[in-house]
């Protein structure tokens, strides 16, 4: 037995392993079971995989060809004696040789008719779980494809009590060509020439006919026919290679070790031949409705089927999509959510920043947060988790908000104490307790409201901190207003006019800048739903291209078989076949009528969310109008004092008993 250990170089985009290693085995009970450490191998692979799984009697030199496909002499075990070598299924992950950007995943598939296996069903499992993961088949066998080996094919037959589509199908394998893998024969140590009744003919042309069908409906007929209809119809494609005998027979128990001097010219030449059409033709592996699967949604799949079947339950193909599609949106939220916080917390750093700049953050973040999640979420039908996302993120806003709010109150509160500091010291030493002295507590006043004004970086508290710290300030204005003896009755009075015209005019500043904050929310929520719906279209447009791909290939092997049996006479079956394609074609309508609907859905239900929190933005701008325009705002005189108060001065005129100011208001 090999050793599960393996060295392999990984990265998060693609992983180079020297060796194959163990992916599923058989666990002390006999049941089958996913080794941990090729699932953490998976995990790690985010580009998409083509899945090439070998199967056949053990012995047959499956081994050979899939160290071949590695571009390796040895990896895979081979057998030479009469035991069974490989066990379980064991995994080989490589860089696609032909196809960037795309993972090579080889399995070798534990020989299937070994004497030594208890279980008279774990053929048929290891058979079934290779179909499930393939995206392209091959079957291993020696000799010729005759009846023999056909029957000893029975696993094919025996797919339907192992394999359904759907929870609510019975026994409905009509759907099964649009999910399969393509498949591919490789008939071993071949030695009769490629002629049927004297006359030349192709492997693919041998293979059709080793898979003909007998006119019939007797018993043994329709057991001769079986498991031919059953490769017919539930492999969306067929190919054939026919191998000639590698070696001397006393050298092929060291086909591993032998140069290729030492194999036949025309054995190397088919080899090249089948490493060439699988590297070229086989597809990257799909699940239901055509998502593209990825190394690490590959490793949930394998969970999931082997964890179905060891519990005696039959896997249905889309629950089985379900399942990996909870795991994989789960994932998508969060890693979305990881892009977002990481983008914010970086601009955090430079809080406190005007809001316009924490928006124009947020929605280019959005973007990128939507992008990651458009491309890992799949079969979020309802829309479930892009409104989670949504959600999320506007609560990590409405947080980070919270935190510029924050840091700018306290830039300005700091700002305000040190400009203020001055002034503090005075009051303590009663400076400004003297005849003239609220003259000289108005000018030191003006000079901080002016040094404030014209401080950067202030951010969205800068009005409110003000106004609050005028309000304090108001209370020791007050105090040396009325006990200043050098002002009359009347010029007191004109003075405290002054400072609610004061107070009243900030007020106002700071609810119009809230007013200006919100229209900028507003505006950048506008934005992101633009960019969000934009982004959610293209996703549903190419999940919808995607699943009439995968009709139409299904689509056309059906009419491929239908044409077959038409030439060779076979009414009965091919109308038998017209009607299962009219089936076939009322279902993939009525499941794209279904995903449009469920696609409408989704855009309604976030252009109602999008809606909803614009409304409650307008109704919070609307009272805050209201509010605005219910002040009572400042008289021409008391408005010209406010300007003369921040841009001439509070003492203005004062000194001299006069009610106007002494500099120029305009």
């Amino acid at each position: 037995m090999r050793s599960s250990s393996s060295h392999s170089e990984v990265s998060r985009e693609k992983v180079t392993m020297q060796s194959p290693v163990c992916l599923i085995d058989n666990d002390v009970d006999g049941k089958l079971c996913v080794k941990e450490s090729a699932l953490q191998i998976l995990q790690k692979i985010e580009q998409p995989v083509v899945v090439v799984a070998v199967v056949g009697l053990y012995r047959t030199g499956k081994s050979y060809l899939m160290n071949r496909l590695a571009g390796k002499q040895t990896g895979f075990e081979l057998g030479s004696t009469v035991e069974s070598k490989t066990k379980g299924i064991w995994m080989w992950c490589l860089p696609h040789p032909t196809k960037e950007g795309t993972t090579l995943v080889l399995l070798d598939t534990e020989g299937l008719g070994d004497v030594d296996k208890g279980d008279s069903k774990h053929d048929t499992k290891i058979f079934c779980l290779a179909v499930l993961l393939s995206s392209t088949l091959v079957l291993n066998s020696q000799g010729t494809i005759d009846n023999k080996a056909i029957e000893e094919l029975q696993y094919v037959t025996e797919l339907t009590e192992y394999i359904k589509v759907k929870s609510s199908d019975d026994e409905d394998d009509t759907e099964f060509v649009k999910f399969f893998p393509s498949f591919i024969w490789v008939v071993r140590d071949f030695t009769l020439e490629h002629k049927i009744k004297g006359k030349s003919v192709t492997e693919d042309q041998y293979l059709e006919f080793a898979l003909k069908l007998k006119q019939g409906n007797s018993r043994p007929v329709k057991e001769f026919n079986l498991p031919r209809e059953c490769i017919r119809n539930y492999f969306p494609s067929r190919k054939c290679f026919t191998f000639p005998f590698p070696t001397a027979s006393e050298k092929v128990s060291r086909l591993e070790s032998l140069d290729s001097a030492d194999l036949s010219s025309e054995f190397l030449e088919v080899t090249d031949r089948f490493c060439k059409y699988i590297f070229d033709k086989s597809e990257m592996k799909k699940l239901k409705d055509g998502y593209t699967v990825t190394g690490r949604v590959f490793g949930q799949l394998v969970k999931t089927y082997v964890d179905t079947i060891s519990s005696g339950q039959v896997p249905f193909l889309e629950n089985a999509v379900l399942t990996v599609s909870v795991i994989e949106n789960e994932s998508a939220v969060k890693e979305g959510l990881q892009v977002y916080q990481s983008g914010m917390e970086k601009l955090k750093d430079s809080f406190p920043l005007e809001l316009s700049d924490v928006c124009a953050e947020h929605q280019r973040l959005s973007r990128m947060v939507t992008q990651t999640f458009m491309k890992r979420s799949f079969k979020d039908s309802e829309g479930t988790y892009t409104k989670c996302l949504e959600e999320e993120m506007n609560k990590l806003f409405d947080g980070y908000l919270h935190q510029n709010e924050e840091a700018s109150k306290k830039r300005c509160e700091n700002l305000l104490t040190t400009l203020s500091a001055p002034m503090t010291e005075k009051l303590k030493k009663g400076f400004y307790a003297v005849a003239g002295g609220y003259v000289l507590f108005s000018q030191d006043l003006e000079d901080i409201v002016k040094k404030y004004k014209t401080q950067a970086n202030k951010g969205v508290k800068a009005e409110d901190t003000l106004e609050e710290f005028l309000k304090q300030k108001s209370v020791d204005s007050n105090a040396i207003l009325q006990a200043d003896k050098k002002l009359t009755e009347k010029e007191k009075k004109i003075m405290e006019e002054r400072e609610k015209a004061v107070l009243l005019a900030q007020e106002m500043n700071t609810k119009e800048q809230k007013q200006r904050q919100l229209e900028e929310k507003m505006e950048a929520e506008r934005q992101s739903n633009e960019e969000r719906m934009r982004q959610m279209k293209k996703k549903m447009d190419e999940e919808m291209r995607l699943q009439r791909e995968e009709a139409e290939r299904g689509m056309d092997s059906k009419l491929r078989e239908q044409a077959a049996l038409l030439e060779k006479g076979f009414k009965e079956k091919a109308d038998r076949t017209t009607k299962e394609i009219e089936d076939f074609k009322r279902k993939n309508k009525e499941a794209e009528k279904k995903s449009d609907k469920l696609f409408k859905k989704v855009i309604e239900n976030m252009n109602k969310r999008h809606a909803e929190t614009v409304n409650l933005m307008m109704r919070q701008h609307n009272e805050q109008m209201k509010t605005i325009m219910s002040m009572q705002r400042p008289s021409s005189d008391s408005s010209a004092l406010l300007l003369c108060l921040l841009l001439g001065g509070l003492s203005g005129g004062s000194g001299s008993g006069s009610s106007s100011c002494s500099r120029p208001c305009c």
